[in-house]
């Protein structure tokens, strides 16, 4: 299953913006990914009324952000064990669409291509421009046939619903940017087309629960065990596409389970002792199919699935309902406000941001009193720091130039910084 590759490591990544789409438990037709600002924290947790913000799912979404783009950039393999950041997002997403499907389907899916698509034409503009600037012609691409039914794969950019195409290589080792950024930038898309196709699949699929809910919730980790483990092989990206289905099908499918009360109906002991056995069985078959980064789970499908599954039926199980994040959590509202209005913004730009910060780098290297052996030699033990320092100001400046398209795709008044400060919030148009 091939997800793009980390930024400076050769590995594969998560999938992991995004991510992030779906907000659980929002009113009526508010915007999947650019939530409205909540109101100044209160010392204490309260319960989130009907129809309100769910700020441990907030909480939950922004952990899982910060830990893509920290894996992303470190290339931990534990990181993928420690928290499994997409599948909490399709659950996240998956419960949000449950919630949505209480009315017509087809408008439902409409609103979330309208929500999803603008943020990723304003991405798409800048790679493809930066590919054919740099001499990238699909149709001369031998990867792509050489073929005009090759090169119209480039319409994957606009709609994702297979694989986009791009070079492997492109440019030269001495540029401003190494030759396989083209390849970094576009590997969180494969996170899109699956968030599209779960999208297209969630009327049937919630149908479907609502009549037999523990087939439907796992018929995922059945199909991964089929799919996932080589006993049948499906070639191309159509075989990614359908492993990514099965891999977070059962969290996405959690999601409705949160939503429909089907998770609660269930004593806790006996889904969290479920739970560990699963995710017991997942641990136990990565050990012994480790791949070429060791206990990454994002190379072993079916550990991938059933560590997913368990951790995210033990993060539901145990959900609070919190209006306004308690305590020492308070002091991170703006910041989880501000990353749940931009989640789409900070996953689609982060990996390309990722690559930007070694010409930065590079740049200390021609500091007058960077000509000794010994300072050249301690710059390159805190590369990696580095890059971690300035992603984030990077990231805060793509907010800034393109997070407002979020607003616009989910008809609200645009916005700069919505971190939920005073001010900041905007009436919805219409």
């Amino acid at each position: 299953m091939t997800h793009g590759y980390t930024a400076g490591t050769g590995t594969n990544p998560d999938p992991e913006s995004t991510p992030a789409y779906g907000i659980p438990q929002q009113r009526q037709q508010e915007p999947e990914l650019a939530p409205k600002p909540t109101s100044a924290p209160t010392s204490a947790p309260a319960k989130a009324k009907g129809g309100g913000r769910d700020r441990y799912l907030d909480l939950l979404r922004s952990i899982a952000l910060v830990r893509v783009v920290v894996y992303h950039l470190f290339g931990w393999a534990w990181l993928s064990v420690l928290f499994p950041s997409m599948g909490v997002m399709f659950a996240l997403a998956g419960s949000l669409m449950a919630r949505s499907l209480n009315r017509p389907a087809l408008g439902v899916i409409k609103g979330r291509l309208r929500r999803l698509l603008p943020p990723l034409w304003a991405f798409s503009a800048v790679v493809l421009v930066m590919m054919f600037g740099m001499g990238w012609n699909p149709l001369k691409d031998p990867d792509l046939g050489g073929t005009w039914w090759g090169a119209a794969k480039v319409f994957d950019y606009i709609v994702p619903f297979g694989a986009p195409p791009y070079p492997e290589h492109l440019g030269s080792e001495s540029g401003l940017l190494e030759s396989t950024w083209a390849d970094q930038a576009a590997g969180p898309l494969w996170y899109l087309r699956a968030y599209l196709w779960f999208v297209i699949a969630s009327p049937l699929l919630l149908w479907a629960f609502r009549r037999i809910p523990w087939a439907t919730l796992l018929a995922p980790l059945a199909l991964t065990a089929v799919v996932g483990t080589g006993l049948v092989t499906i070639p191309g990206e159509t075989g990614n596409a359908v492993s990514d289905f099965a891999v977070y099908g059962g969290c996405w499918v959690l999601g409705f389970a949160h939503h429909e009360g089907v998770l609660k109906q269930v004593p806790r002991y006996l889904a969290v002792s479920g739970a560990t056995l699963i995710m017991g069985f997942g641990l136990w078959w990565a050990s012994g199919h480790l791949g070429p980064d060791g206990w990454d789970l994002n190379d072993i499908p079916l550990a991938q699935a059933t560590w997913s599954f368990g951790v995210v039926v033990i993060l539901l199980q145990y959900a609070p309902s919190w209006q306004t994040l308690p305590g020492r959590l308070a002091k991170w509202d703006k910041l989880v406000t501000l990353s749940n209005n931009r989640a789409v913004t900070i996953y689609l730009w982060h990996n390309l941001l990722i690559m930007a910060t070694v010409p930065i780098i590079d740049q200390l290297y021609n500091l007058p009193f960077m000509e000794s052996d010994t300072a050249t030699s301690l710059l390159d033990k805190a590369d990696t720091f580095l890059m971690f320092l300035l992603i984030w100001p990077l990231i805060a400046l793509a907010i800034l130039a393109f997070g407002w398209i979020e607003d616009i795709a989910a008809k609200r008044s645009p916005r700069l910084w919505p971190n939920g400060a005073s001010g900041g919030r905007s009436r919805r148009r219409g």
